[in-house]
């Protein structure tokens, strides 16, 4: 089994890191914040073909303290999204998990967990200032894959998925994501899709580490020289 090169051979010796995760997001940085979208689409499948449904979302990423294994070192948004039909209050879909961000490889991971028992891991890469960047997830990979419970694995067995995210100029950001499900009794395989835009509500809280430490002057958070605990003096 092999590994990125930019990791050498050392699988033990923990990366440089800094503990400002907002700065060293990548791509991720324009998603950090709480943010609401209001003309979601949802396309799924129903016995006698499809349906298409508006929804409101509320998504949250925040910030999470820096993530290491061994050399491989990932900055992150821990998130969580809350999504209703139009006017009511029942969950319609509910979601967790984390984007994150690989420096040294340029690589954008994705994690979603929901509540009807299945959890995907997607991957893709994507420059520090991309715009735009797609994730994608395979069932049976034994990295990006797709796991479910016995009942959706026979029913609605997911085989790929795919998300394309769009940081908007005008501060906004889209989602535009593709399950391809085969389905029992049915030909081929059906292609269930979501899209949304969101507007930030409210900007992000800065990760724990980062809270913790303060500046004395501008010149960067982290400096050796400039750099204290909070409510502890420097000498």
């Amino acid at each position: 089994m092999t590994w990125p090169a930019e990791y050498g051979d050392d699988i033990y010796t923990e990366a440089d890191s800094e503990p400002d995760t907002l700065a060293n997001l990548g791509p991720l940085r324009p998603l950090a914040g709480t943010w609401e979208g209001t003309v979601g689409n949802d396309d799924h499948p129903v016995a006698d073909g499809t349906e298409l449904e508006k929804y409101v979302e509320h998504y949250e990423l925040q910030p999470i303290d820096r993530q290491t294994n061994g050399p491989q070192l990932f900055y992150g948004l821990r998130y969580h999204t809350h999504i209703v039909k139009p006017g009511e209050v029942e969950l319609f879909h509910d979601q967790v998990g984390y984007w994150l961000w690989e420096p040294a490889t340029h690589a954008v991971v994705f994690t979603l967990a929901i509540p009807r028992g299945q959890v995907l891991l997607a991957g893709g890469s994507a420059e520090p200032d991309a715009t735009e960047f797609t994730v994608t997830a395979a069932a049976g990979s034994p990295t990006y894959g797709i796991v479910s419970n016995p009942f959706l694995h026979a029913a609605f067995h997911t085989v790929s998925f795919s998300m394309t995210v769009t940081v908007n100029a005008d501060g906004t950001w889209s989602y535009d994501e593709e399950a391809v499900l085969e389905i029992p009794g049915r030909a081929s395989p059906y292609r269930h899709t979501d899209r949304n835009t969101l507007t930030m509500i409210a900007g992000p809280t800065p990760n724990s580490l980062a809270r913790t430490l303060t500046v004395a002057t501008g010149t960067g958070l982290g400096s050796p020289d400039q750099t204290h605990v909070v409510g502890v003096e420097p000498t």
